[in-house]
């Protein structure tokens, strides 16, 4: 069973996702997640958590942060920009991967 969590800062929740073995560093790029030059399809992926943060002073600086699993066993973080900042191709992208319930 997971545990529920919301770390104060993107790189807190980036170092204790490390910590529960989200290890890979993945990016979306068109029409797949990349990780290590590596492409695979969003639908072959979950996301297991998803912490929000929004600046203080920026709306630019607003930020999500994704721990995702692959079916095959591989587990990473995914951050990208919400709100003003993501663009439409990002948004595609995630409405691709599956919510684990």
């Amino acid at each position: 069973m997971e545990e529920n969590f919301h770390y104060s800062t993107v790189s807190d929740a980036i170092n204790k996702l490390r910590k529960r073995g989200f290890n890979l560093d993945f990016n979306l790029a068109e029409n797949c997640i990349v990780c290590n030059a590596e492409k695979f399809q969003p639908n072959g992926f979950e996301i297991v958590d998803v912490f929000r943060y929004e600046g203080n002073t920026d709306p630019a600086d607003e930020a999500a942060v994704y721990a995702i699993e692959s079916k095959s066993g591989l587990k990473g973080i995914l951050v990208t920009g919400y709100g003003i900042s993501t663009d439409t191709m990002s948004g595609e992208m995630l409405n691709k991967l599956q919510r684990r319930h």
